[in-house]
């Protein structure tokens, strides 16, 4: 099934499993990690790290990771997250690479609200409800707004773009980052140039896998 992104009118699937022709440039490839005890739980996580996969979760890491096998990949980034962590390393062992932790990577902080329940979370807090962003600067008690959250994401992308314009024999291959949802959605809004307060909050299941074509090629993004 060829992986689609949530800026389309597409609903994103599971990992992929056709093989794709290589790009001219890189792709990026955007991965969710997989099933965590606190999404079984129904519990805000954003930086809270007490959250590990369940056996499910390792066994969506595995599948997702075995997609990738015999593919050109240069390099994994992933957020420095446990759940994240957990698999990304299931794609390094998949792909014999290292893996490159970065922070901004992490998923929302929800500050106070992490380690509630999602079901008794209050939208006014977040900003989000419906599918839909419908305040981007509100910001919950000790945590960030959508905005802070696009901008973060915004700056490891831009990086991670000029380093790869700027690489002198750089291995072939597409680059693979592993993250949380909620950096999934912004990463594919600001890729596709839709500005924070246009975006769209759609589900990304656990260990959803979305391609970004012939990234660093341009300058992306929307209005910040």
């Amino acid at each position: 099934m060829i992986p689609r992104t949530l800026s389309s009118t597409a609903t994103a699937v599971p990992a992929v499993s056709e093989s794709i022709e290589p790009a001219i440039s890189p792709a990026l490839w955007l991965v969710r990690h997989g099933q965590s005890t606190w999404n079984i739980a129904g519990i805000c996580q954003g930086h809270n790290d007490d959250a590990e996969l369940t056996e499910s979760g390792l066994l969506q890491a595995a599948e997702a990771a075995e997609d990738f096998r015999g593919r050109e990949i240069r390099a994994i980034y992933s957020s420095d997250l446990r759940r994240a962590g957990q698999t990304a390393a299931a794609f390094a062992a998949v792909l014999g690479l290292p893996v490159r932790t970065d922070a901004r990577l992490r998923e929302r902080s929800f500050g106070v609200l992490e380690g509630t329940p999602l079901a008794t979370v209050d939208p006014a807090l977040t900003g989000v409800a419906d599918g839909l962003v419908f305040d981007p600067g509100i910001r919950p008690p000790g945590g960030e707004s959508v905005r802070d959250f696009y901008l973060r994401a915004a700056a490891f992308a831009d990086a991670l773009a000029a380093e790869l314009r700027d690489a002198v024999d750089a291995p072939p291959g597409d680059v693979l980052v592993v993250a949380h949802g909620g950096t999934v959605r912004v990463l594919d809004a600001y890729l596709h140039g839709v500005p924070v307060d246009q975006m769209t909050w759609r589900p990304v299941g656990n260990a959803t896998t979305l391609r970004i074509a012939e990234f660093g090629t341009q300058p992306r993004g929307g209005n910040r």
